[in-house]
């Protein structure tokens, strides 16, 4: 078996990566996690699975781990996440650069044959163009989250050029499923349709994101793993199909045949871009099927029971 390592593995997108490679039978799979927003409960319960609570930000912490597990591959997920939480403490997200230096000088350290390392669609500020480009599209948020994920990215490349350690760089946009924390839109208005609650939107909710349903991007990321792909290179994984934030509040009252109301907020004053979409080319050629389209995957949602409290 090949013995796997992911970080922040108590999150949805880690525990659900755990999952899916769990269910291949090929890997054994240690989840490291401090539980800031992390939940245990979503740690998979399998004998290929061993979780361990430490903070990768802490050398101390995560060099015992990392130097005992003779780990083949490093998925480094670990970060202080939300919009409005990374705003709140920008010190705290910029500390997650240790974490960063930490997980890559151990992984060149221990032989690890790559690393693949979660950044964010966040890193593209503004759009100035659309779709937005892994190589062509400017990376200009200015915001301490948008900064921290575009360091974790020449950490990598630096990594490589100097001592050849291989990796993969991962833009998520907007990634949502059952496990998902209830502070992410889209489980935050369906918790609140099911208990017709009123539901807040800024602006005029004009606002545009895509929506990549959690199997998508766990299938997409196994493939690139056994398929040695994406060798030293950035992938967007994502949806193609942008749709407004109202809209989004709009379909989630009609599936659930709620009585809540759409209530509209003044503007954040920073953080909610004005549009997302990304270029997911490299994403299609791998998965070769049509993604889960949004209203489907939000049926599984409901189907599955309200998403749980963070």
């Amino acid at each position: 078996m090949k013995r796997v390592l992911i970080t922040g593995g108590a999150g949805f997108i880690g525990s659900s990566l755990a999952e899916k490679l769990l269910s291949t039978g090929r890997y054994h799979v240690t989840l490291v996690d401090n539980l800031l927003t992390g939940e245990i409960r979503k740690v998979p319960v399998d004998p290929n699975c061993f979780f361990v609570n430490a903070d990768v930000n802490r050398f101390e912490d995560i060099a015992p781990i990392m130097k005992a597990g003779s780990f083949d591959f490093v998925f480094h997920y670990a970060a202080v996440v939300g919009v409005q939480r990374t705003i709140d403490n920008p010190v705290m997200v910029l500390r997650d650069i240790d974490g960063i230096r930490n997980v890559l000088t151990l992984s060149k350290d221990t032989g690890v044959n790559r690393v693949f390392y979660s950044s964010s669609s966040e890193v593209y500020g503004e759009p100035v163009e659309m779709p937005q480009h892994e190589e062509r599209t400017p990376l200009n948020s200015r915001l301490p989250y948008a900064v921290v994920k575009n360091v974790g990215e020449s950490f990598c490349r630096s990594f490589y050029k100097e001592y050849g350690l291989p990796f993969g760089i991962f833009r998520f946009f907007n990634t949502y499923g059952p496990k998902q924390s209830t502070d992410f839109v889209i489980s935050k208005f369906i918790r609140l349709a099911l208990t017709n609650e009123d539901i807040p939107v800024y602006g005029e909710g004009s606002q545009t994101r895509t929506f990549c349903y959690i199997t998508d991007n766990t299938e997409c990321t196994v493939q690139i793993l056994e398929g040695k792909l994406v060798n030293n290179e950035v992938i967007n994984i994502g949806s193609e199909i942008d749709v407004t934030i109202l809209h989004l509040a709009e379909l989630i009252v009609r599936l659930t045949g709620s009585s809540s109301k759409i209530v509209f907020l003044p503007p954040l004053a920073e953080g909610d871009m004005t549009r997302r979409k990304p270029d997911v080319s490299k994403m299609k050629a791998i998965l070769r099927h049509a993604p889960v389209s949004l209203e489907e995957g939000i049926r599984k949602i409901l189907e599955v029971g309200v998403p749980v409290a963070s």
